[in-house]
């Protein structure tokens, strides 16, 4: 399904505090090394379910949630489901 974020998925980043937070709340430590990446193969992934809220695009796969800014694309966070 084509969707903005899909289309915009080159521009997916988030901050130094969203990567401490993702791997704080997803339990990855620095096991994930590249933390957008890892965000970017699961929102791309066929099994993904994408919608958006408001200003936000969510992202469901795998147990976790992925929560996007619609507007910067700044990966907000992650969290398990």
């Amino acid at each position: 399904m084509k969707n903005d974020l899909i289309e915009n998925i080159e521009k997916l980043h988030t901050t130094p505090m969203g990567v401490d937070r993702i791997r704080r709340n997803l339990s990855h430590g620095e096991d994930v090394g590249d933390v957008v990446a890892w965000c970017r193969k699961r929102i791309l992934d066929d099994r993904a379910i994408i919608t958006r809220r408001g200003k936000n695009w969510y992202v469901t796969i795998d147990g976790c949630i992925i929560t996007v800014n619609a507007y910067s694309y700044t990966i907000i966070t992650a969290h398990k489901e």
